[in-house]
């Protein structure tokens, strides 16, 4: 679990050029593009203006937000292993099938990932503003991760350990694409702010999926710990540039009644939600559980 910076990763603005074009990708449903093919299409993807709110010079810094990750034989590292290895008792349970769901950002599927938490199910007809919230802040929650993963060039777990994660098919795409700090992570933590903003009386469970959001990268092997709990850190300052912005704020505006009308009428979210609180709830114990 190196920290030193991987010569020939994603150098200068070429990684923020990758970083959107990844999740464009995952937009799109084009996964399994190899490093090859990201390459070729950089040039493309560094003309294409980012759909987020934020402009990049609005984003926040992350190499000034946020410490190096942990050293080789640190506490902290330490600590990265053995949730990792605590963790690995969850391989093939709901919990780490919810994991594999989490990792999808396509869209629509990704509209309702927070379903359950928000009690509405959203899409782009019923509720536009709030899918479009949705859709648009995963472009500032990410690439926001961008310039500390260009400074750092960490590996990801399942690129050291051999281990099956559980997301295969994004394997090939992730890796050479530097672990710390976690873009899923960051942006859990923003939907989860977001959505208790437009439903402040469901935010205790949006906030709480949008911390179960982020352990599912650790759960899938593709990040560590102090990934995930620094890519929350980088969430935690994009959301008070969003706050700034008014294209965010009227759609937020938009959204919260869209929601108010979506509760009034009788459609359950589609997930299975009684599911979904067994498989988190079953997880709390490895990572509690004493070494």
């Amino acid at each position: 679990m190196s920290s030193t910076p991987l010569s020939g990763r994603c150098p200068g603005r070429r990684c923020e050029s990758l970083g959107l074009l990844a999740i464009v990708l995952l937009l799109s449903g084009c996964g399994g593009v190899s490093a090859q093919n990201e390459r070729v299409a950089t040039s493309a993807a560094a003309a294409v203006k980012a759909p987020g709110y934020l402009e990049p010079a609005e984003r926040p810094d992350s190499v000034a937000l946020l410490p190096p990750p942990p050293a080789r034989g640190s506490a902290e590292y330490r600590s990265d292993e053995d949730i990792y290895r605590r963790l690995s008792a969850l391989v093939g349970t709901a919990r780490w099938r919810l994991a594999a769901a989490d990792a999808d950002l396509k869209f629509p599927h990704a509209a309702n990932v927070f379903a359950c938490a928000l009690g509405i199910d959203v899409d782009a007809t019923r509720t536009p503003h709030l899918y479009t919230l949705l859709q648009r802040t995963i472009i500032d929650a990410g690439q926001s991760t961008y310039p500390a993963k260009l400074k750092y060039g960490t590996s990801r777990p399942f690129e050291e350990t051999g281990d099956p994660t559980c997301v295969p098919a994004d394997e090939r795409a992730l890796r050479g694409n530097a672990s710390y700090p976690s873009g899923h992570a960051s942006l859990g933590y923003v939907w989860g702010e977001v959505l208790a903003q437009v439903l402040p009386d469901r935010a205790p469970a949006l906030r709480a999926r949008g911390y179960e959001f982020g352990q599912s990268r650790v759960i899938c092997r593709v990040h560590r710990q102090s990934d995930v709990d620094a890519g929350r850190m980088v969430g935690q300052a994009v959301m008070p540039r969003l706050q700034l912005d008014p294209e965010f704020q009227a759609d937020l505006a938009a959204a919260r009644i869209e929601a108010q009308q979506a509760r009034k009428r009788p459609v359950a979210p589609a997930r299975d939600c009684n599911a979904e609180a067994k498989a988190l709830n079953a997880a709390t114990a490895p990572i509690a559980a004493k070494p």
